[in-house]
């Protein structure tokens, strides 16, 4: 099951044998007729990890390496729980945490194996306190 960046994209419809839901499921399964008779739930919706990163990798062989970083960073946090990303989202909004409280955000971050983002929240914490947007 080979992957070419260069030629495999858009995966829905060249390689859609590579894509499937968190559940397992199989693209061409994932339908409004199935949504509608209730085959589907919402993890059914969501992508994958696996699927992140060839996005990320068609973005990187295209040039586009910003995008690259950001669905690298969103493949790293679907082994995030859902209410903690949403945490996540308002300790880094400016003012709202401490330079300290990013950093234990970043280290429970590394826990869940998402090091590219832990760096990140530490990277925003460094521009909050340079600029004076962290919390008191």
């Amino acid at each position: 099951m080979g992957f070419d960046p260069t030629v495999d994209y858009p995966l829905g419809s060249r390689r859609p044998d590579l894509v499937e839901t968190p559940a397992g499921l199989a693209l061409d399964d994932v339908t409004l007729e199935a949504a509608r008779e209730g085959r589907l739930s919402s993890d059914d919706v969501r992508a994958t990890a696996a699927t992140l990163e060839r996005q990320a990798a068609v973005a990187r062989a295209s040039g586009r390496d910003q995008l690259a970083d950001n669905l690298d960073r969103a493949a790293e946090l679907t082994r995030v729980p859902d209410d903690r990303l949403l945490e996540i989202y308002t300790a880094l909004r400016p003012g709202r945490s401490t330079v300290s409280e990013l950093e234990e955000w970043a280290q429970r971050l590394e826990a869940w194996e998402a090091p590219r983002t832990a760096a990140f929240v530490r990277e925003a914490a460094a521009a909050y306190a340079e600029r004076g947007l962290a919390g008191a």
